[in-house]
């Protein structure tokens, strides 16, 4: 292929690897693909498309687009395994002679030349990593409701790269990029967890001395999960993987924090209500206001199915509070590892 200068410093990518780490993303893979391939700052890097076990179309998509574009590569296994897994063994396998690591996801759509700009802006800031912030779009009602909800306050808690914060240095967010010098001798992912990988690392990368960008100007869009049970297990499992962050390195006092453990209290509290009236209360001043603070929403945005969003926000709320606790117990009992 060969070689522009319309990329950010005239760099080609040759010490670039680009991992994409999926499962059942057939209807998203190939375009994720087509934005690095069309990225002039990508013309020497690796792709590495790290496959967990899809039963879909996924991994024949990919062996076609690299039966015409050598930079493509697959990494399959026959069991089916996590992000942090499939992450590592990329990086393994591939890593060797290359500066830089960026991670893309397959459920997601990116802006032009995303991977040359995020070496571009570790190279200007000194960054070991740069991570970028978040805009959540969806086509169904149910999808513009989640969108809504993860887009606010109400789905978020905070978090700078999911409310589009600005640039600036953070101790987390949507992982891109990373010095892979730094990754591998930090070990990388945990392949142990399965889940909150990307908060865990960054703890160990922020402990080390490490150093994180936010890069605002880089925002990439998310597609939510498109029914109320696929939303669930989602948050469940975000749940359960900051109990992990949280038994290892301890807690932050961000509000978001504190709050969401609690849902599952008040829950199970309300259940007691039949016993004492009030016991019900703090559970419906939760559902009431995230109920009202998505009917606001839907007025804000003139969507009528954005005004559903604090029904997902239930939903994405109680599933993380669920998860939280269910692994907190288990890690105290010596049921799982910490």
């Amino acid at each position: 292929m060969s070689r522009t200068n319309d990329a950010p410093g005239g760099a080609t990518g040759a010490d670039l690897l680009i991992v994409i780490p999926c499962l059942n993303e057939a209807a998203h893979i190939e375009a994720v693909i087509a934005a690095v391939q069309a990225d002039p700052g990508c013309a020497d890097a690796l792709i590495v498309v790290s496959d967990g076990g899809s039963t879909d179309a996924t991994v024949s998509i990919v062996e076609r687009i690299g039966a015409a574009d050598p930079r493509v590569r697959v990494l399959t296994t026959a069991a089916r395994l996590g992000t942090s897994a499939s992450v590592n063994r990329a990086v393994e396998r591939f890593g060797d002679g290359r500066r830089w690591l960026v991670r893309l996801d397959a459920h997601a759509g990116y802006p032009r030349n995303y991977a040359s700009r995020l070496v571009a802006k570790a190279i200007e800031t000194g960054a070991d990593s740069v991570v970028t912030a978040m805009f959540t779009r969806g086509e169904s009602c149910f999808e513009r409701a989640a969108a809504a909800a993860q887009n606010s306050f109400l789905g978020t808690g905070g978090s700078p790269h999911r409310l589009m914060g600005r640039g600036g240095w953070v101790e987390h967010g949507h992982h891109a990029l990373f010095d892979l010098a730094r990754f591998r001798a930090l070990g990388g992912y945990d392949a142990a967890l399965g889940f909150n990988e990307d908060a865990e690392f960054d703890r160990r990368l922020v402990k080390s001395g490490g150093r994180i960008w936010l890069a605002d100007d880089l925002a990439i869009t998310y597609f939510p999960r498109k029914s109320t049970a696929s939303l669930f297990r989602q948050y469940r499992t975000h749940g359960r993987g900051r109990a992990h962050t949280f038994a290892r390195h301890g807690g932050r006092s961000h509000i978001r924090h504190f709050i969401l453990p609690a849902i599952l209290p008040l829950v199970l509290l309300a259940l007691l209500s039949p016993l004492w009236w009030p016991l019900a209360l703090p559970a419906l001043v939760w559902l009431g206001g995230c109920l009202g603070y998505g009917l606001m929403l839907g007025i804000r945005e003139r969507d009528r199915c954005a005004a559903a969003a604090g029904y997902c926000a239930i939903v994405m709320q109680f599933a993380w509070s669920l998860g939280h606790w269910r692994e907190r117990l288990a890690i105290a009992a010596g049921l799982v590892r910490a």
